[in-house]
């Protein structure tokens, strides 16, 4: 759907056409510049013009910033010759030019399926997106989207993107036609006909060969195609029902739109610690049209321009990126993103971890600190579209929830959440409440470690490693302190707990059965169900998040 165009317009932003990008920043904090290309879009009035005079104006201004930039071709813009010809006359040999999985109508039938949409291209996702078919019409429709490519162009894309793109989709095109990177939308629920929640937040990874949305675990179980997350979500937020949209897209005038904004996202990016590297897409799909984008993304592509100058991140195609990626990791890395500061000046941080084991994230707001998110990942479950076409208008693809504080909170003030609490004598517990600023550091490139300063005098350390995740609570002079994480999932917990055992949490959601496990510590279940998972003597607990 057409969003919010921006309101008020950039003053004057001015950047030297014969400008050099030199040397990269040391721990790499990649910035990728992507606009994805429709010939005609049935919501805009005049579509085919809007859409070309997006992109030509997209072109003029990362050739003039002398950037790389990555253009994706939906097909009927690929078969369009105004689009062939702007592309090779005026692209830079910097730039890239790859492929946009949306499903028109001119590519289905042209791989002699039945065209069911309203619209030369329909944005339904059992329509307009892969899953949409079934594996054998999915190879069709690659096989003539890249022959008509190579014919136009001379060679095949190296890189395929999509709001969502099945498995059975990618593996093919890495398997026959070489492809090295792919990008799929940020989480999100119910926009645009699709869900997705629970994923790798942000950054990139290895999909399992049996679900595109699930990162694998092992490398004999992924297709070694990273995928990039799109959009450069907001960290604190971005998540779930949250009301707005927070992300990079220079058309909201609240976010990718606002230069105190995008500042602010592009600070957090570089500052704080990203394990081995950080990444974020910028750019805009030309549906928007010229007029809603460009003062955002003329100031977005300018701020980029000072950042790359002074090295503090490296700007690549999505190829590029795929590439390093792919040279620099087998299975997919521990990523983090963090934000200990809140443009809106409510004093909420978040700090995001993600491996190829779980994700995790910490919020802070209102004189308190919580777990809202955390979710397991298993290669080996198989997507309900893996061997046959979605029926439904709508898709959805999650992960496996512990705590899902964005889709289980209901009105009414339910405390859904991870909250530590500190262990009283008697059996009671008051709130651990943060006193001062908490520090995040890098204990190696896959190990995140979280300080937090309590009230009352001590120390709340959590430790994130790849496939576990250690907790400690101490007063001054390493006197330890009794106490524990309650699980509250309140009355909209979608996870169903089946077991609780001193050792862990057995969970079942949808048909899929996964372990909470404690490495140290206890578990036990409260009368009210709530689930309370405790420190050891030495104040120290331990999960297994495998």
């Amino acid at each position: 759907m057409i969003r919010a165009t921006i309101l008020a317009a950039l003053c004057g932003i001015m950047f030297c056409a014969c400008l050099s990008i030199p040397a990269y920043a040391v721990e790499p904090r990649i910035v990728n510049i992507y606009n994805f290309i429709r010939d005609n879009d049935f919501r805009v009035p005049n579509s085919e013009a809007v859409l070309y005079e997006a992109t030509a104006q997209q072109i003029k201004l990362v050739t003039q910033a002398r950037l790389p930039a990555t253009f994706a071709l939906q097909y009927d813009a690929l078969m369009d010759t105004n689009y062939q010809a702007l592309l090779k006359k005026q692209l830079s040999a910097d730039c890239e030019i790859g492929a946009w999985w949306e499903i028109p109508q001119m590519l289905a039938e042209r791989a002699g399926l039945k065209w069911r949409g309203e619209h030369e291209w329909d944005p339904r996702a059992n329509v307009g997106f892969s899953p949409g078919y079934t594996p054998e019409e999915r190879r069709k429709l690659v096989d003539v989207y890249m022959a008509d490519f190579k014919a136009v162009f001379g060679f095949y894309p190296k890189t395929v993107g999509s709001w969502y793109i099945d498995e059975v989709t990618l593996a093919y095109m890495a398997e026959k036609y070489g492809i090295v990177a792919s990008c799929n939308c940020k989480d999100q629920v119910g926009t645009d006909f699709y869900t997705l929640w629970g994923g790798y937040w942000n950054q990139a990874y290895y999909p399992s060969r049996f679900n595109a949305y699930m990162p694998a675990q092992n490398k004999s179980g992924q297709i070694d195609v990273p995928i990039f997350r799109m959009l450069g979500s907001d960290p604190i937020y971005q998540h779930g029902t949250t009301p707005g949209m927070f992300t990079l897209e220079p058309v909201y005038p609240d976010a990718g739109g606002s230069p105190n904004w995008v500042e602010w996202y592009m600070n957090n990016f570089i500052q704080w610690p990203a394990l081995d590297f950080g990444f974020v897409q910028a750019g805009q799909e030309n549906s928007f049209g010229w007029d809603a984008m460009k003062s955002g993304l003329s100031q977005q592509v300018s701020l980029i321009v000072s950042l790359a100058r002074a090295g503090k991140v490296r700007v690549m195609t999505l190829a590029q990126a795929g590439r390093w990626f792919r040279n620099h990791y087998s299975v997919t890395p521990p990523t983090a993103v963090v934000a200990l500061d809140d443009w809106r000046h409510e004093g909420r941080k978040s700090v995001w971890y993600d491996s190829r084991f779980y994700r995790l994230n910490i919020l802070w707001q209102r004189n308190a600190f919580f777990i809202r998110d955390l979710h397991l990942f298993d290669e080996r479950i198989v997507s309900a579209t893996h061997d046959t076409a979605l029926m439904a208008t709508s898709l959805a693809y999650e992960t496996l929830p512990i705590m899902d504080w964005a889709l289980w909170s209901k009105s009414g003030g339910e405390a859904v959440g991870m909250w530590p609490v500190l262990l009283n004598a008697d059996g009671t517990t008051v709130s651990m409440a943060p006193d001062g600023t908490p520090s995040v550091k890098e204990l190696n490139s896959k190990t995140l470690k979280i300080t937090q300063p309590i009230a009352g005098g001590g120390i709340f350390s959590i430790t994130c490693s790849e496939s576990e995740v250690d907790f400690a609570a101490v007063r001054p002079h390493e006197q330890s302190l009794q106490w524990a994480w309650n699980l509250t999932g309140g009355t909209g917990q979608k996870a169903v707990v089946r077991n609780v055992a001193a050792g862990g949490v057995l969970y079942q959601f949808g048909q899929t059965s996964y372990r909470l496990s404690l490495k140290t510590g206890s578990c036990k279940q409260l009368i009210d169900g709530t689930i309370q998972l405790g420190a050891d003597a030495k104040g120290k607990l331990g999960l297994i998040l495998k």
